[in-house]
């Protein structure tokens, strides 16, 4: 053994793990725990912009105050609400069946977008930066990817999809008689406060009162995805806000001004917040906040300096504030002055309405589906916005029109016969994507089962199992697995806990490669994600913020026969179930000299078993406790559904499944 080896063994303690030797449990992730604690509470909103430190507190107070155990009880299956409202809250999309205009017949070919630069500066920085391109593209080509947005809009439903070179990559559904309660904001009545749970309760015009934490009245800071940009020359903030004013400021009976957080489920009324957000194309306006900030979604560090002295040169009213989306980045100041201008514009017409309209009452809607993809989807990238509706195609353009007249001409007009979704070959798509399983294009597959507490998603080698390089193979199918599930994530919109089952790695490299390609999949994903890497049992952990229900939930309601179970029992079990019930109906009855005459009326399926396998032990049966019985199939009843029926009574002795 030489010297360099002996020193080196006794310098290994230096390369001790980070924990130390002992076998001491890793302390808890503080942000996993909060992100967890975030996607549990159903937290809802387009943008959550204020940091939620109090989210335990306000769920348990809120579960309490709806009658329910601290902790919560379980989620049950979504049933649309009725209630009445006035006819301010009404204003949705009305059915339009007239016949559209005829316009000119347009080939939909990808088209291609470019802005020329106007001013001598603006002209020089221009061709400086497309010749610094050129030279990136011969050093590395960089593949033009096509970027287009189709809408379906029809008398019930809109449905928006945005295509990258064909390829399905969002997908939203909104059903124009449900109102869009999440993001309206309130003029509320103050009913009465709770000091032990710290929240009061508002009537905003519903069956029941919505719940608003005083942490969500006191004056919150931002969460961890906004960096706060200082203001030169703005004047002290105003006063903070205690638990301790709320009681006094908000006083039964008073008016309070809230926006609406997360629907009503079960037995929970809406709730609010008094952080009013109201977003924009480039900016999200907070009327009551006079923070400001970037969006951290924005990584160029040059762009974010770029940025924050565009912010800086705003003229931002006194006590307001705005943060930057991420839809800003490369935006001129130019776009940012309009879009404020039309944000405040907005916020003045609120105000009008807080003084004219009693409480009670809604002063703003949220925008339906057709303004917010005006506002979020209609990007520098996207080369064209597709429409099959004449009504939606005027209102896109005038809405267009006010931020950017050159963008306007991107709306194009649909009137083929063909369905546009058809015309795309995105129904085809829609039909393959929302599949339980979803095939992968090297031959492998992924299993997606969603549940009410979390999701489940199974990586699977399919056709790859007989290849040689065994290590290769399967790192291949799981980083084309993870590319896939970071889109399947955005196409359902699935939501709160999500557990994945790559399959095993022994290279940590490896590993190390699937969780970045994860990484870097999420970045896309306008919800707030949280993931960590993949544990010692092989899984990967993760949270994705729940905008909103997701698709599957939207679009499907659970079997009636399985109860969303997937699953019946057995023709094996229900005769074994019959057999148990008849033993304990005729162990009961006091014994005479008549016959005991018993009907059951069951599936066919069942009654098949029973007159064939199952038709000894039932003889048997009769025998044994002198009973007579007669079968009878019905095609209508539930194949887990039987009635027994005492035929000399015509009593019902037992309905199982009914």
């Amino acid at each position: 053994m030489s010297n360099n080896n002996f020193s080196r063994r006794r310098r290994g303690m230096r390369f001790k793990p980070k924990g130390g030797l002992a076998p001491n449990p890793q302390k808890t992730d503080r942000d996993a725990t909060q992100a967890r604690a975030e996607v549990v509470a159903e937290q809802g909103g387009d943008e959550r912009l204020f940091e939620k430190r109090h989210i335990q507190e306000i769920e348990r107070a809120e579960n309490i105050a709806a009658g329910l155990p601290p902790q919560g009880a379980p989620p049950e299956p979504a049933v649309p609400h009725q209630h009445q409202h006035d006819a301010e809250k009404k204003d949705f999309r009305e059915p339009h069946l007239e016949t559209p205009a005829e316009v000119q017949e347009e080939k939909f070919e990808p088209v291609t977008i470019k802005e020329q630069p106007k001013g001598l500066v603006e002209s020089i920085k221009s061709v400086a930066t497309n010749l610094v391109k050129k030279v990136q593209r011969l050093i590395r080509p960089e593949k033009k990817i096509h970027k287009e947005v189709i809408i379906n809009a029809e008398t019930l439903e809109t449905r928006v999809a945005v295509t990258e070179d064909g390829k399905l990559e969002e997908f939203n559904i909104e059903r124009t008689t449900e109102e869009r309660l999440v993001g309206s904001i309130f003029k509320g009545k103050v009913r009465n406060l709770e000091d032990g749970l710290k929240a009061a309760f508002v009537d905003i015009g519903f069956e029941k009162n919505a719940f608003l934490h005083y942490w969500d009245i006191v004056p919150n800071q931002f969460d961890s995805g906004v960096e706060i940009v200082e203001r030169e020359g703005r004047r002290p903030q105003r006063p903070k806000i205690t638990q301790k004013d709320i009681p006094r400021l908000y006083p039964p009976g008073s008016e309070i001004i809230v926006q609406v957080t997360k629907g009503p489920i079960s037995t929970k009324g809406p709730r609010i917040t008094t952080n009013l957000v109201l977003p924009g194309r480039y900016l999200v306006l907070l009327p009551n906040s006079d923070q400001s900030g970037i969006s951290r979604k924005i990584e160029s560090q040059e762009e974010r300096k770029r940025l924050k002295k565009i912010l800086r040169e705003l003229a931002i009213p006194d006590g307001m504030g705005v943060i930057m989306r991420t839809a800003g980045e490369g935006q001129q100041l130019r776009y940012f002055v309009r879009d404020l201008a039309l944000l405040l514009e907005e916020w003045n017409g609120i105000q009008q309405r807080m003084k004219s309209q009693p409480m009670a009452t809604c002063v703003f809607q949220e925008p339906d589906l057709i303004e917010r993809t005006v506002r979020d989807f209609l990007t520098e990238d996207v080369e064209r916005i597709v429409v099959d509706s004449q009504k939606a195609y005027d209102r896109m353009r005038e809405m267009i029109s006010k931020i950017s007249k050159r963008s306007a001409s991107k709306i194009k007009f649909y009137t083929e016969a063909q369905p546009v979704f058809d015309r795309f070959n995105i129904s085809k798509q829609l039909e393959n994507t929302f599949s339980r399983q979803v095939h992968l294009k090297g031959g492998g597959y992924i299993v997606i089962d969603e549940t009410e507490a979390l999701v489940a998603i199974d990586v699977n080698t399919g056709r790859h199992k007989g290849s040689r390089d065994q290590e290769a193979t399967i790192a291949k199918v799981n980083l084309e697995a993870a590319e896939e599930i970071t889109r399947q994530l955005r196409l359902r919109n699935m939501g709160g806990l999500i557990v994945l089952d790559f399959i095993d790695m022994k290279s940590r490299r490896d590993q190390q490669q699937v969780y970045s390609r994860m990484k870097d999949g999420l970045r896309r994903d306008k919800a707030k994600t949280h993931i960590l890497p993949i544990s010692q049992l092989g899984l990967m952990e993760m949270t994705r913020q729940r905008h909103s229900e997701s698709v599957r939930s939207a679009v499907y309601d659970d079997c009636p026969y399985c109860k969303g179970r997937g699953k019946v029992k057995s023709v094996v079990t229900m005769s074994v179930e019959i057999q148990r019930k008849l033993q304990e109906i005729l162990k009961k009855r006091t014994r005479d000299e008549n016959d005991f005459q018993l009907r059951i009326v069951v599936h066919p399926t069942v009654l098949e078993r029973l007159r064939t396998e199952d038709e000894k032990h039932l003889i048997e049966m009769e025998k044994r406790y002198f009973g007579k019985l007669s079968f009878r199939a019905d095609t209508g009843m539930h194949a887990e559904q039987f009635k027994i029926v005492n035929v000399e009574t015509n009593e019902e002795l037992a309905s199982v499944g009914a």
